[in-house]
């Protein structure tokens, strides 16, 4: 497994200083061919009169400190993407569960499903409810933010604390002006998708204009998918899932939060579902982070707010050691 992983790593790199790679990865339309760092289990349900397949990772800590973090991936995000921080998590004693939603990455992808963030929270408590974890700190990244933050207002007492990394949905952009995109247009601009579309589109949203080798294999293992015969099943539910998350705010519930709240903001960010849809002094408006964050603080009970002025959308990614030491000394359980 760890040959694997680095074999690819190597290749992800090599390619990122390539205009071309000769090979480029080809995934399935549940990302196989992708390794992940841990072993992969599958949990196994019924939802919507469908057999689905939820993947997750179970990594547990060698001195376990008797706290569990469930952690919520983004939207161009899989599970494999919190790497750096399950690390960190289970050498401070931490058990992690870090799973796929369905819809994503290694997971169920179905051909029709009424997604809803109420729904993947469900999911996500079936599959604790598995593994006999009663109570859990919640950490969502980007849309898994907006995930987490439903989780903890169905299930306030099952949610220890709530950490929420760079959250996306911290305003309503429909209200806001961005015009309705429906699943159909969605789909059609989800085929058109490349690895040189989803890099531009990270570089200049997620990373403010900057770019690391490091960043380049999580960019192939969506890419990947896209090269794949299945594409139009990853296509499809991209698109639905995009108007589950323009459609579903939970912008307006903050006020309802009443589990200890952990927000760490890179102030770079300036994600915001279909920007590139709306007029242009609209956009210039959109995914302002640094005021949306301090907003957002003000609006929940029991939070705390941890901003990090040099760093975008993805600051466990962009700087691990000073993002996981600031985490660690907010997390319920930690010693630090």
């Amino acid at each position: 497994m760890v040959r694997t992983w680095r074999a690819l790593l190597a290749l992800t790199l090599w390619a990122s200083f390539s205009s071309q790679a000769a090979e480029p990865a080809v995934y399935g339309a549940e990302l196989e061919g992708f390794d992940y760092p841990w072993p992969v289990k599958q949990f196994q349900f019924e939802s919507q009169r469908t057999q689905l397949h939820m993947a997750y990772m179970d990594v547990q800590a060698k001195q376990p400190n008797g706290h569990t973090v469930v952690m919520l991936h983004g939207k161009n995000f899989c599970a494999a993407t919190w790497q750096d921080s399950i690390t960190a998590l289970t050498d401070a004693g931490y058990r992690v569960i870090a799973a796929d939603q369905i819809g994503f990455c290694k997971s169920s992808k179905p051909e029709a499903y009424q997604y809803s963030f109420q729904q993947l929270a469900a999911n996500t408590h079936a599959l604790l409810a598995s593994l006999n974890i009663d109570k859990a700190i919640v950490m969502g990244h980007s849309t898994g933010g907006m995930l987490g933050i439903r989780y903890a207002l169905q299930y306030p007492d099952e949610t220890e604390q709530l950490v929420l990394v760079n959250p996306i949905g911290l305003e309503d952009w429909k209200v806001k002006g961005v015009p309705f995109n429906d699943v159909d247009a969605w789909y059609q601009s989800e085929l058109k998708k490349t690895d040189t579309g989803i890099r531009n589109y990270e570089r200049n949203t997620y990373y403010a204009g900057e770019w690391r080798d490091d960043y380049e294999p999580w960019v192939q293992m969506l890419a990947g998918m896209y090269r794949g015969e299945g594409k139009e099943i990853v296509a499809w539910n991209s698109a639905l899932l995009y108007d589950m998350i323009y459609t579903q705010p939970v912008y307006y519930e903050f006020e309802q939060i009443q589990v200890p709240t952990l927000l760490m903001i890179g102030e770079k960010d300036t994600t915001a579902i279909g920007k590139a849809l709306a007029p242009e002094p609209i956009r210039k408006t959109l995914g302002n982070y640094p005021v949306l964050a301090r907003e957002a603080a003000k609006r929940m009970p029991h939070s705390t707010l941890v901003l990090f002025p040099n760093y975008g959308h993805a600051p466990q990614m962009q700087a691990p050691k000073e993002f996981h030491q600031k985490l660690l000394t907010q997390l319920i359980g930690s010693k630090s």
